[in-house]
């Protein structure tokens, strides 16, 4: 079952209600964001439009099930995803709505009221339930609280605490934990096949049991950039040469997403460094780790140079060196 990869607990306890016919009309699946969430909620609900499949299948749907391919081109009439709009149609991947808005709720309306244009089910999912505005939470509220026969509701949620409670309490839990190592490393290869071990060793610990967050990172060399802090970090930097390096290779316009990936990867390392430590190495490592922190969220939101702010995070990592 390639879609429960990790998540065996949630998979288990879907089938386990479709194989009774005790399906509870909404599931909140709730855990750290870029786990796989809304990719189970998409296998789900495709799984529950080919309900003609044997139980042995799990939640895996063939690709050329006729559901399968509606679903794929986005013409299943008995299936709707909610998420954010793309302010310009032009950059569908970016500058998306603040908002799954009222209007797009209510526009549930006409498929809820009618039976299932295929004579099964109708689900709807929501990526992510969080991005409700209050009147599109409300308006949703009312179709779980009187669930039309048939219809499924599948609710990705990142923070559930700040869902309304009405709503998580017409839901049935399916909670999603951040993954293994070992998870980690087999849904890398399937997503980065390309990806070095070493640079998929480098994913996995910058994902920190987040898939999705890993692959942020593909492609920008993150073990190169583990690598030089690991060095800063062990051997210190007296004369300069190694910050003045990293400044220089993390400067310019084109090495953006490294940049980003840098200020990630510096206070992590920190962080990191502080679990192996204990008395004032420890205090050392959870100060540089606060300044560091600090220093990342401001430099992207106030624009600094890149060229100082490299220089100026990498001297933090370099305090590690002293070991004091």
């Amino acid at each position: 079952m390639t879609a429960l990869l990790g998540h065996d607990g949630p998979g288990a306890a879907f089938l386990a209600a479709m194989r009774a016919d005790a399906l509870h009309h909404a599931w909140l699946l709730a855990g750290p964001r870029g786990v796989g969430k809304a990719g189970f909620a998409r296998a789900a609900a495709l799984r529950l439009l080919a309900g003609d499949l044997p139980p042995e299948a799990g939640l895996d749907v063939p690709e050329d099930h006729p559901a399968a391919r509606l679903a794929a081109a986005d013409t299943h009439p008995d299936l709707r995803t909610l998420a954010r709009l793309p302010k310009d149609p032009e950059k569908p991947d970016r500058d998306l709505a603040r908002a799954i808005t009222v209007a797009q709720v209510r526009s549930l309306g006409q498929m809820l009221a009618t039976s299932a244009s295929m004579g099964g089910r109708r689900v709807i999912v929501l990526d992510a339930a969080d991005d409700l505005e209050r009147s599109g939470a409300n308006a949703l509220l009312k179709s779980l609280e009187e669930p039309p026969a048939g219809a499924v509701f599948l609710l990705v949620s990142h923070a559930p605490g700040r869902l309304l409670p009405t709503i998580r309490s017409r839901c049935r839990l399916l909670r999603f934990d951040a993954l293994g190592d070992a998870d980690m490393d087999a849904a890398l290869a399937r997503a980065a096949p390309d990806a070095t071990a070493e640079e998929r060793a480098a994913l996995v610990r910058a994902g920190g049991g987040s898939p999705g967050r890993a692959m942020r990172y593909a492609g920008l060399d993150v073990a190169g950039i583990d690598r030089a802090l690991a060095e800063i970090a062990e051997r210190g930097d007296a004369d300069n040469t190694r910050r003045s390096a990293l400044s220089e290779a993390l400067a310019a316009p084109s090495a953006q997403p490294r940049y980003e990936a840098f200020l990630d990867r510096a206070p992590a390392s920190l962080a990191a460094a502080a679990r192996r430590r204990t008395g004032l190495a420890l205090k050392t490592a959870l100060d540089g780790y606060a300044e560091a922190r600090d220093l990342a969220r401001t430099a992207l939101a106030q624009s600094l140079d890149p060229r100082g702010t490299v220089f100026e995070m990498a001297g933090i990592v370099a305090r590690l060196a002293s070991r004091g």
